[in-house]
């Protein structure tokens, strides 16, 4: 894939003692040209012991073209292009401002439009004494961009003369003065361009007339290659981000069954992590002391550390790294369309876009924290705009499945006013219909005790009806009877996977492997929270249901 160098940095006005670059670029064998008769030999101890020194010293210096090709070939000539390359990139340490404005304007290969290489926006003069003099004095910074290609690029592309690059550097004026903060009438820069063996390239300086302008971040760095890479290369990427659609579409189809396998994996199972009951059991006491919000923003990093640590934990299950590490693949298909480099491969805690899951963690903390009854998900129908009564008329017809709704938004609380009585009531009515959500219900509400008398004996009844109809909630809790454990923090690892389930479902229809009409996302998170609150996943689904 064709690409540029960029480089962009602070032009100092003072100098570094580096003799053994200096001495070594004045008088080095073949300062011209190395003849092929030498060239080609392998690189003297010398230019080994100052390409080291030069890697120490300028470590930048190693994604340079040339220290590719000397990797490639560690020979004479390579070695010496790269140590020249590397020290003209440096010459600003090695003498003042105003020199530096000489050497580029009048080094060996540079192309000259009249007696030196400088050029400018169209219809400014540019004298080189005035220009040195003007950058040397200049009070404000002043920034060198070194923009390098490779020379079959270059010689294909059009890019192998002054005026080419003369004209590009004139269309992308503004979006540099923007990048660089300065204002488009203030921007002042000069550029000269060297036809340089393998790697022809130029050498840009920009200042604003104000001192108080000009300033670049890295990521104004990365626009500004962007944009002159966009422009160089407009030709090619075309074409190439035909190929890399079509190999992304290829990609995205060999995962999309994979990878809702994987999802559908997450969300039915039950997940059972002894560390994830400590940690979540351990958060849920400290939030109960802190005082805030209870976001994971708002939170001191000693508790976001416990957030963090339970979210990677998750990611140790192997459904979730399956699938992470497949979404990893997919967002590196498309990274590579636009950046050379691919971003260090982060843990799920530290990945943005699955960044809801910690809110997520510390929801389940706050109600094992706040002793509130806990709903597993399961495959009920939730629909919040529907009205109670048509539940009420429904359930006194003797419909299981809003008998059962009834119960859940009576004993949550969430959208009527919480009355245990009644959620008891309906649930009953509903379990004894056998509705297996029901009888789990009721059974873990006997077993912890919550709102209602504990009552083991009830306990094990319900949640023996419920398993025996495949609740694998119900058969969980029954395996561990004999555990002291509020089974809300037993299922907890259970109900952020069901949660994470959701997040990777929503993340893979968005990189692409989805369809249908989008959600807006403000009314998914609200949904979500909605839904996530009242103990369940917020897209599932119930079959119908007859009376």
């Amino acid at each position: 894939m064709p690409r540029i160098i960029f480089k962009c940095r602070y032009l100092k006005n003072a100098s570094v003692h580096l003799s053994n670059m200096v001495e070594y670029v004045a008088t080095r064998e073949g300062v011209e040209k190395t003849p092929d008769s030498t060239g080609l030999l392998p690189a003297t101890k010398k230019q080994r012991q100052l390409i080291a020194e030069i890697l120490n010293k300028f470590p930048d210096t190693a994604d340079l073209f040339e220290y590719e090709d000397y990797l490639k070939e560690q020979t004479r000539e390579k070695a010496s292009e790269f140590i020249s390359m590397a020290v003209e990139q440096n010459f600003d340490l090695l003498g003042k401002r105003k020199n530096y404005v000489g050497y580029i304007a009048s080094r060996p290969r540079v192309e000259t439009l009249g007696t030196h290489g400088l050029f400018t926006d169209a219809g400014v003069p540019v004298v080189l004494s005035r220009v040195a003099e003007e950058v040397g004095s200049h009070k404000g910074n002043v920034w060198i961009n070194v923009v390098s290609l490779r020379r079959e690029d270059a010689a294909r592309l059009g890019y192998d003369s002054a005026k080419a690059w003369r004209d590009l550097i004139r269309g992308q004026r503004n979006i540099i003065a923007e990048q660089m903060k300065i204002t488009p009438e203030n921007l002042r820069w000069y550029a000269a361009y060297h036809d340089e063996g393998h790697h022809p390239h130029i050498h840009l300086i920009v200042y604003s007339s104000d001192p108080k302008e000009a300033y670049v971040t890295k990521e104004a760095i990365k626009n500004m290659r962007s944009g002159l890479a966009r422009e160089i290369f407009k030709h090619d990427l075309l074409q190439i981000y035909s190929e890399q659609t079509e190999r992304r579409d290829i990609l995205i189809k060999q995962s999309r069954e994979a990878m809702k396998e994987i999802i559908n994996q997450i969300s039915s199972g039950v997940c059972e992590n002894k560390t994830i009951e400590e940690l979540i059991s351990q958060l849920a006491e400290r939030l109960k002391h802190t005082s805030g919000k209870k976001q994971y923003g708002y939170l001191k990093a000693p508790l976001k550390a416990v957030i963090d640590q339970i979210v990677d934990e998750l990611a140790k299950d192997e459904r979730v790294a399956e699938y992470y590490k497949q979404w990893y693949e997919l967002r590196n298909e498309v990274l590579r369309t636009y950046a050379d480099r691919l971003p260090p491969h982060l843990p799920l805690s530290r990945q943005k876009e699955f960044k809801s899951i910690k809110n997520m963690v510390i929801a389940e903390a706050l109600h094992i924290g706040g002793g509130h009854f806990t709903f597993e998900p399961d495959e009920a129908v939730e629909d919040v705009t529907t009205a109670i009564e048509y539940f009420v008329k429904a359930a006194k017809l003797g419909n299981v499945h809003a008998q059962y709704m009834l119960g859940r938004l009576y004993m949550s609380g969430e959208d009527v006013p919480k009355n245990v009585e009644k959620a008891i009531y309906w649930l009953t009515a509903s379990g004894e219909q056998g509705n297996q959500y029901a009888q789990y219900a009721l059974g873990k509400l006997y077993l912890m005790g919550y709102d209602i008398p504990r009552d083991r004996e009830a306990a094990l009844k319900w949640l023996t009806a419920s398993a025996a109809q495949g609740n694998i909630y119900a058969q969980f809790i029954l395996d561990r009877m004999d555990s002291f454990r509020d089974p809300s923090v037993l299922l907890t690892a259970t109900r952020l996977m069901h949660h994470l389930g959701n997040i990777f479902r929503d993340e893979h229809k968005r990189v692409g492997g989805g369809s249908g009409t989008q959600v807006d996302r403000k009314l998914r998170r609200k949904l979500a929270r909605k839904k996530s609150a009242q103990g369940h996943a917020y897209d599932d689904y119930a079959p119908q249901q007859s009376n």
